[in-house]
């Protein structure tokens, strides 16, 4: 295997690519339907060529066979999901206008809220039962989108997971999905879902997308109104986000979840721009900038971390084709990680939660000022960073449960370091942030990570099409 990408290697977007992988799983639908995006499939549905329940009977189908086997799914609501593509059926049929997800399956992560359905708690363990829609399902569902049930998720492969039940990789079942989103991705990957609604944390989003070939995207912190105030560091340091398979089903599934909502004091008061609207424009004449490993990810690297920070550099390098400016910088960040630990360790709701000093809050309160500071230096004159998501590709499961379970006392880099150490930055500052498919290692997937400004995504989501476009 090489350290770039050859001509004979799938190129970087998802898709059928995964499709072959799946065959020693499982015997399961994979036609055409299955891996078409969810835009093309709500096209077919407005056109009479589909109907929602068809639809949705379809990936339920594929859900039975192979959930079984690669564990993407907590629970599953089959009858609540039929009941939901009738209604989109009536309401297309009655001359309704349709909603920008119209007879759409999604797969929501468990640690947001769909009512009825029960949940483990993230912290403890205990089942509970969700009474009502987080505010980002309450859209989704106004847009048309068919909730089909909730993924894997939260702590699934650490303290109160189980360890023999967890998300399984398409690409190589001995392998990990990621975490948080695992279930989400795995469900993407897979094609069991057009469309998962997951949630990124230090990454959570963005790194299941990279080890699993698929787009996963953060926003501006605020730009998805949060009406759940369950746990403080989803105010600080985390925010749902779409995990697709293409670059116009998240911007679509953005759209639809983006804006201010009057329960939340903290979103952005404004409305969102039409992340659609430029996304076929190219990059003709963005300046973007390169970075290995920020100045301090080199401490968290692993024996194929070289091979995957070149092909991902050789994918980057690619834009220049496009029209970009593709230059590199040597600029030695701040690791961010012991200040998103000092954040969650100050969450009550969390059971890792211990009493942070004034020093301790003072400390981070100053570190976040200084990495804002560096990013906004080193972006003078560029419209983008562009980095590798993660060093790594997948782990198995054996070698990702160890890292997790060696001790630590949360005040130090970790194992989450190991992991976060690309992206956890974005959810310090609040920044946007998306992962693209960039290639393989030893036949794993590795990703291109995005990161720019706030309220930078439409141009994000425009250089994220382009770069795709390019292909292998």
């Amino acid at each position: 295997m090489t350290d770039t990408l050859r001509e004979d290697e799938p190129k970087a977007a998802a898709g059928p690519a995964i499709g072959p992988r799946l065959a020693s799983v499982a015997s399961a639908p994979d036609d055409e339907l299955s891996w078409q995006p969810a835009w093309r499939i709500r096209e077919r549905i407005v056109a009479r060529d589909l109907s929602p329940v068809e639809v949705t009977d379809h990936f339920l189908r594929r859900i039975e066979t192979l959930d079984p086997v690669l564990h993407a799914f907590r629970q599953i609501d089959v009858d609540g999901a039929r009941a939901q593509a009738r209604h989109a059926e009536a309401a297309l049929a009655a001359g309704e206008p349709a909603g920008a997800l119209l007879g759409v399956p999604v797969a929501v992560k468990e640690l947001i809220s769909v009512g009825g359905m029960t949940y483990r708690d993230a912290s403890t363990g205990m089942p509970t039962l969700r009474e009502r829609d987080a505010l980002e399902v309450e859209r989704l569902r106004n847009a048309g989108a068919v909730i089909v049930g909730i993924t894997v998720g939260g702590l699934t492969t650490r303290e109160f997971g189980d360890t023999d039940r967890q998300p399984q990789n398409p690409w190589d079942r001995t392998r990990v999905c990621g975490d948080s989103s695992s279930g989400a991705a795995c469900a993407q990957a897979a094609a069991m879902v057009p469309l998962s609604l997951a949630a990124d944390g230090l990454g959570s989003t963005r790194l299941p997308a990279a080890y699993c070939g698929l787009v996963g995207m953060i926003a501006t912190r605020g730009r998805i109104a949060d009406t759940d105030w369950t746990h403080l560091v989803n105010r600080l340091l985390s925010q749902s986000g779409p995990l697709a398979r293409d670059v116009r089903d998240a911007a679509t599934m953005l759209s639809v979840m983006a804006g201010p909502d009057g329960r939340d004091l903290f979103c952005l008061p404004d409305s969102p721009p039409d992340y659609l609207d430029r996304l076929e424009d190219g990059a003709n004449g963005m300046r973007l900038v390169w970075t290995d490993d920020f100045g301090y990810a080199s401490t968290y690297a692993g024996a194929e971390s070289a091979r995957v920070i070149e092909t991902v550099r050789h994918a980057a390098q690619r834009l220049a084709a496009a029209g970009a400016v593709v230059e590199e910088t040597q600029q030695v960040f701040e690791d961010p990680n012991r200040a998103c630990n000092m954040v969650m360790l100050s969450d009550p709701g969390l059971a890792i939660r211990q009493d942070l000093s004034r020093e301790d809050v003072a400390r981070t309160r100053e570190t976040r000022g200084r990495i804002w500071r560096t990013f906004m230096q080193v972006l003078e004159g560029y419209d983008f960073i562009l980095s590798p998501t993660i060093q790594h590709v997948a782990p198995t499961r054996q070698a990702w449960t160890a890292g997790w379970q060696a001790p630590t006392d949360w005040r130090t880099p970790s194992y989450m370091a190991t992991y976060s150490a690309h992206t956890a930055a974005a959810n310090l500052l609040g920044w946007p942030a998306i992962s693209v498919p960039a290639g393989l290692v030893d036949g794993l997937p590795v990703g291109l990570q995005i990161l720019g400004r706030p309220n930078s995504e439409v141009r994000m989501l425009q250089l994220a099409q382009a770069f795709l476009s390019l292909g292998g």
